[in-house]
């Protein structure tokens, strides 16, 4: 019988689905657990939009690509990657670039499929099914406690998926392009947009799912005292 252990170490993220929407019953119990995620106070600040629309997914996609393809950089309510990347998490953060790209047998200097690449995030891996996870912005004004628990609900739901036979893949791609997530969707003007999370069925004769960048020992980052 699976463990929760096991979901937590066999769990990978996933860029490469088949073409199948999760089913409306499934999403509702992912994020019927998910809801359970503790968080401060008990303020539960997610806001989810469940998109199984293949339309909508689309024009969210094109929409950030023109913006890419236009040389904006980025287009965000909060800040996702360091500004100043330090020792040991750039060490971490190259060898994961490369690890992927020398599984795929792409050349550092093969621009045009390393972009191909890099849009395949917008293009959801080819799943039907993304949660696209905001918060009101007075819940970040000068706080950051709202974005800790809503890692945890990230964590939560793709932990929750896993029970239904379900794979994800977390995006921090679409964060960088929040606000374009946002006019999109036209949501209310009160909220910021943090995540995407990309649900679906695995494609199993997929090289690029074998890929599974190192964890660093205990020994890096625990202290025990």
């Amino acid at each position: 019988m699976s463990t929760i252990i096991d979901a937590i170490v066999n769990r990978s993220s996933k860029r490469a689905f088949l073409p199948k929407p999760v089913p409306r019953e499934i999403q509702e119990k992912i994020l019927k657990a998910a809801a359970m995620t503790p968080s401060g106070a008990n303020m539960q600040p997610w806001i989810t939009y469940a998109i199984s629309d293949n339309k909508v997914l689309k024009k969210i996609g094109d929409a950030i690509i023109e913006k890419m393809n236009s040389g904006v950089e980025n287009d965000q309510f909060i800040q996702y990657y360091p500004l100043n990347w330090k020792a040991p998490y750039k060490k971490r953060r190259v060898e994961t670039g490369v690890g992927l790209y020398t599984l795929m047998e792409v050349d550092r200097k093969d621009v045009e499929t390393r972009t191909k690449m890099w849009h395949d995030n917008f293009r959801w891996f080819g799943a039907q099914s993304v949660f696209f996870v905001f918060t009101d912005k007075s819940m970040i004004d000068g706080a950051q406690g709202a974005l800790i628990d809503c890692g945890a609900y990230m964590q939560t739901i793709m932990l929750a998926a896993s029970e239904f036979g379900i794979e994800s893949c977390p995006q921090g791609s679409t964060t960088e392009f929040g606000k374009v997530v946002a006019d999109v969707l036209e949501v209310p003007q009160n909220l910021a947009f943090l995540y995407s999370i990309v649900l679906g069925y695995e494609d199993k004769d997929a090289k690029i799912n074998t890929f599974k960048p190192r964890r660093a020992e205990l020994d890096d980052n625990v202290i025990f005292i």
